[in-house]
């Protein structure tokens, strides 16, 4: 209807006063909205929320949430990670996480000292090495291609202001490949190197996505497409949505070139086009070059078609999300989540060629029901993995696992920095935990 709902958060106890950004609710256009909101200080006795409509207050509100809560950039760590799992409602398993493990009973950090500068960082450039101790961290970069160390900062960073993290000692990979392909059997066996994105011939240890961390830190700061956005914009209503399948993106794998060809073949079925061209330059004056859209413009497509880049597509959670089909060509490639879904269940499989492409689209078009059921599958099940909490769950699960495996202490080892928690001028962060640690004294 017209009325819209109204949310007004303040601090519990009229002594304390907070800057606290409201947004609309988001319409998830099912009968759910999801609210959000950024804290710009720290309250001590809790907030209350209210959440009305008209001036009639919904379900149960006001919510109250139970002091002290604390904004982003308040370190603050829970010292028992326990009680913070709990609170944080963490899965108590990952199959994800127990089938990465599953080649690395005990992690030998001297041998890793050994191989792995010179075995990933100088072939590859773009291996990071950490470690945390007293839940501060410290890393050096090896290579020249490990700009990327931001995102993986940042993460870690604000798990530690949240948390106190086991002491650990690892290497993060912060290219777009795998590295580690060598299997358990074989002489000498893999080392565990952490990566966003895993496959199906390789070993490493797979962590989520730079992306959907960096846009979950950022949520309603800079980034316009983060998971929560994108559940408030997945464009008109399933039967009013364009009866076509639709993909745009770079030309980073040839099959995307395909999709353009069969796009020009089939514009009833299929609209295809790259955005820029970058590996199959040559390729352009032959299949044109369409200009860049609106991300949340893509769900007013009935299908989505998800094919990989130069490895997983990144897009795959953000169309999960919103309220199309998606037709995820076969992969060897992997995220951290994809164990949660299944193919027919959640998303139509195609075939890694595409040749069953238009057959599968043409299926979605005769079985409009049972397409449009996969499609919300898709999306509950989306919605249930990519919560931010479990981002963070997640996060501290491996490094919790990792941890535990050392067969030897970690170490600040030459050449490493100290990565300071980001000052926070901006907000009051009175922690209520905080111990001046033996150094600082």
């Amino acid at each position: 209807g017209r009325t819209e709902f109204k949310v007004l958060i303040k601090a519990l106890s009229p002594k304390e006063v907070t800057r606290i950004y409201t947004p609309r609710p988001l319409d998830r256009n099912d009968g759910t909205f999801l609210m959000r909101y950024r804290m710009y200080g720290s309250v001590r006795k809790g907030l209350k929320i209210e959440i009305l409509y008209g001036d009639q207050h919904v379900a149960q509100s006001p919510y109250i949430l139970k002091g002290p809560v604390y904004h982003e950039y308040c370190d603050c760590p829970e010292e028992d990670p326990e009680i913070w799992q709990n609170v944080m409602s963490c899965p108590s398993q990952e199959p994800q996480i127990t089938k990465d493990f599953t080649s690395f009973p005990t992690i030998d950090l001297q041998r890793m000292l050994k191989e792995i500068p010179t075995k990933f960082s100088q072939t590859r450039g773009a291996i990071v090495h950490y470690t945390i101790l007293n839940n501060r961290i410290y890393r050096r970069s090896l290579g020249k291609y490990t700009d990327f160390k931001m995102f993986s900062d940042e993460m870690l960073l604000s798990l530690a202001r949240k948390v106190h993290l086991p002491d650990v000692e690892f290497y993060l990979n912060v290219g777009d490949w795998p590295v580690e392909y060598r299997k358990a059997n074989d002489t000498p066996g893999p080392i565990p190197v952490i990566s966003w994105c895993g496959s199906l011939d390789s070993r490493d240890i797979v962590l989520p996505t730079y992306d959907v961390t960096h846009s979950t830190l950022e949520t309603l700061r800079g980034v316009t497409n983060d998971l929560l956005s994108i559940q408030g914009n997945t464009g008109p209503s399933w039967e009013n949505k364009t009866e076509q399948a639709l993909f745009r993106g770079r030309d980073s794998r040839e099959e995307r070139l395909h999709l353009v060809k069969l796009s020009k073949e089939n514009p009833e079925l299929l609209d295809a086009g790259i955005t820029g061209y970058f590996f199959f330059r040559e390729k352009e004056k032959l299949l044109g070059k369409v200009p860049l859209m609106g991300f949340f413009d893509f769900f007013k497509y009935k299908y989505q078609v998800n094919v990989d880049g130069t490895v997983a597509a990144y897009r795959f959670p953000y169309l999960l999300l919103g309220d199309s089909l998606v037709l995820k060509q076969d992969s060897q490639y992997y995220e951290h989540f994809y164990t949660g879904l299944k193919p027919w269940e959640h998303y139509v499989p195609i075939k890694r060629n595409l040749e069953d492409l238009l057959e599968k689209i043409k299926w979605a078009k005769e079985n409009d029901e049972e397409a449009r059921g996969i499609a919300k599958e898709g999306q509950l099940m989306a919605r249930e993995l990519l919560q931010p909490h479990r981002l963070y769950c997640y996060y501290y699960k491996v490094l919790e696992k990792y941890a535990k495996r050392q067969a030897s202490k970690p170490e600040i080892r030459d050449g490493m920095e100290l990565i300071p928690q980001p000052d926070d001028r901006d907000s009051v962060c009175s922690c209520h935990r905080k111990k001046p640690l033996r150094e600082d004294l």
